[in-house]
């Protein structure tokens, strides 16, 4: 087997690798635990500085990485630029914060001296995704190096460009051999990875199906997972929502990375009072997204990364079309195009239509017409994925309680949702466990160890 990178926009051939072969994922392995050692007693003070340094690479190489992303899975340049960026604020982030994060907590008990401390568990496999080729194993990747783990990096298979840059980024960066690398390996060689004995955690931001997967297999062995799977976000638009500033950041939500986002906005749950001037306002928004060149800067929706991915969304849209919803704008592929979809808006999604169950992983927003915020509530809560939703209102204490009954790991009011290093971020129910970024992001991966010291009749104090 070969993994080839493919150009969404034109269909060209990049690139192609050939999967590596049993020898090459031992050494891989092997390597990565005996550089553990050695990282993982580094002073933190130290591993830091590799974390400074990677956040210069990113900056400096910020058009090559960006135009590879583009290229290589069809995001926008300016989104492309926008991630890597983003990847260099982690960095960032986690150099000024890691040593407060994993500093030993001082706990009074009934030992003369007693602590939590936070030491790393060995090697983390994560298992990455497309659609943010370099935020998704960065915001992984980062906390873990700096916590003492190795890494070990299997991407999505149509972006191995981007997983070679990332690892070679390290290594500019002066971190030693082994820790952090990439992967070529299929799918059907994850598991004997994630079983073997030198692999003590894993991390995979992927699709529902691939979660009960890998946290099965994980599981026989008894290893950390954390999961970051589907959203169906719900976009609760109430009837004070403040119209202009409610319809742009819908746009942006639903439409930015042409819809592949886990966090993006897909079920627009509408109170009726304010229905028909948001859909209206919504749509002529929207007529603005010509799909177009991804590298182009004036380019305004990009392509799907994939045309089996632009395919099995248009069978969404067409279900519910069938099933009697409307088509506000949009609902077809764009013609002469590899794999792009038109911005589409459908109104009427009801029960047993695939949008109202499934998530739409692209440009299509799904509108759910409700009587009130009681309604709207118990829609958005109807769902199996519980990862992200918002809420638009005038009223904040109203937008606040609204929020906090919504089943989500997150939920913004009078903003989209997004990822944040300063924040933790993960989901529930099937949208996965576990948290990334912020203080628990770098913990996730930690032994979390009591550390007891009792009297003895010989008591030496600390200095």
């Amino acid at each position: 087997m070969s993994f080839v990178s493919i150009n969404p926009y034109t269909g060209e051939e990049l690139a192609r690798f050939d999967a590596w072969q049993p020898n090459q994922i031992e050494a891989a392995l092997q390597t990565a635990a005996t550089a553990q050692q050695d990282w993982s007693a580094l002073p933190i003070h130290q591993r830091v500085t590799y974390v400074q340094r990677l956040a210069v690479k990113l900056r400096d190489q910020i058009e090559t990485l960006a135009t590879l992303a583009t290229l290589e899975m069809g995001k926008r340049i300016i989104e492309a630029r926008a991630e890597i960026e983003k990847c260099a604020l982690l960095c960032d982030y986690y150099a000024e914060h890691a040593e407060r994060f994993l500093a030993d907590d001082p706990v009074d008990s009934d030992a003369y001296r007693s602590l939590v401390s936070y030491q790393p568990l060995g090697t983390v496999l994560a298992i990455m995704p497309w659609n943010f080729p370099f935020w998704q194993v960065f915001r992984c990747a980062v906390p873990a190096v700096i916590a003492g783990n190795t890494v070990l990096l299997k991407h999505a298979s149509n972006v191995p460009q981007c997983a070679l840059a990332i690892e070679r980024l390290f290594k500019e960066a002066g971190f030693a051999e082994g820790v952090f690398q990439t992967l070529l390996i299929r799918a059907d060689q994850v598991s004997e990875v994630i079983r073997d004995p030198r692999v003590h955690a894993v991390s995979l931001t992927g699709s529902e199906s691939a979660g009960r997967k890998v946290a099965s297999i994980a599981g026989e062995s008894l290893k950390p997972v954390v999961l970051e799977l589907g959203g169906s976000d719900a976009f609760i638009v109430l009837e004070d929502a403040p119209l202009e500033q409610t319809v742009r950041q819908a746009v942006r939500s639903r439409f930015q990375n042409s819809g592949q986002s886990c966090i993006a906005a897909k079920r627009f749950i509408v109170v009726e009072a304010i229905a028909d001037r948001f859909i209206t306002a919504f749509a002529n928004a929207v007529a603005d997204l010509e799909p177009g060149d991804p590298l182009n800067e004036s380019c305004r929706l990009g392509p799907m990364a994939r045309a089996d991915l632009r395919d099995e969304i248009h069978e969404q849209v067409q279900d519910a079309i069938d099933k009697g919803a409307t088509v506000v704008t949009g609902g077809q592929p764009v013609e002469g195009s590899h794999a792009a979809y038109a911005a589409t808006i459908l109104d009427g999604i009801q029960p047993g239509m695939r949008p109202w169950d499934e998530e739409l992983f692209g440009p299509v927003a799904s509108i759910i017409r409700v009587r009130d915020e009681h309604e709207a509530l118990a829609v958005a809560n109807a769902s199996r994925f519980g990862l992200g939703g918002s809420v638009w209102t005038a009223d904040l204490p109203r937008g606040e309680r609204i929020a906090r009954r919504i089943e989500a790991g997150s939920v913004f009011v009078n903003g989209m949702v997004k990822s944040d290093p300063r924040l933790p971020f993960g989901g529930i129910k099937a949208s996965g466990f576990g948290r990334e970024l912020a203080a628990p992001g770098i913990r996730a991966f930690c032994n979390i160890k009591t550390l007891w010291m009792g009297q003895s009749e010989n008591l030496r104090k600390p200095d």
